[in-house]
C-alpha cells in the first residue's frame, strides 16, 4: 500500500473510532471528511482513480455500518425517552395520590380530635 494511502486509510479509521484529529468527533464518514482527516485537500479522494477503488468501498462499507449503528442509536434512544416520560407520567399519579391521601389522613385527624372535643364536652355534662 502506498504510504499517501495509508494516510486515508489511517485517516478513515479514526474517523469510524470517533477519534479524528482534524475533524470534529462526531464527523460523517464520506470521501471529503476522510481526505481532510488524512490532512489532504477535499475532493482528493477521485472515483476516477483506479488507486482509490478500495478505499472508496473501504469508506462505504464503513459509512454502511456507521448509519446502521445510528439508525440503532436512535431507535434505543426513541424507546428510553419513550420509557422516562412513561415512569415520569407514573411518579406524577402516584405523588398526586399520596397528596390526596395525605389531605384525607389530615381531614380525619382533624375530624377525630373535633369528635373527640365533643365528645368530652358532653360527658362532662353528665
Amino acid at each position: 500500500m502506498n504510504d499517501y494511502l495509508g494516510d486515508y486509510y489511517d485517516a478513515l479509521e479514526r474517523l469510524v473510532n470517533g477519534k479524528a484529529k482534524r475533524l470534529e468527533k462526531s464527523a460523517k464518514i464520506n470521501n471529503d471528511n476522510v481526505s481532510l482527516e488524512a490532512g489532504r485537500k477535499k475532493g482528493s479522494i477521485k472515483k476516477s482513480r483506479p488507486v482509490f477503488k478500495d478505499l472508496i468501498k473501504a469508506i462505504r462499507s464503513a459509512k454502511a455500518k456507521n448509519e446502521n449503528v445510528s439508525e440503532q442509536e436512535a431507535f434505543r434512544l426513541a424507546k428510553a425517552r419513550d420509557e422516562r416520560l412513561k415512569y415520569k407520567t407514573l411518579w406524577e399519579e402516584s405523588l398526586g395520590r399520596e397528596i390526596s391521601l395525605l389531605n384525607e389522613n389530615f381531614e380525619l385527624k382533624r375530624e377525630i380530635e373535633r369528635l373527640k372535643v365533643k365528645l368530652l364536652s358532653h360527658s362532662k355534662f353528665k
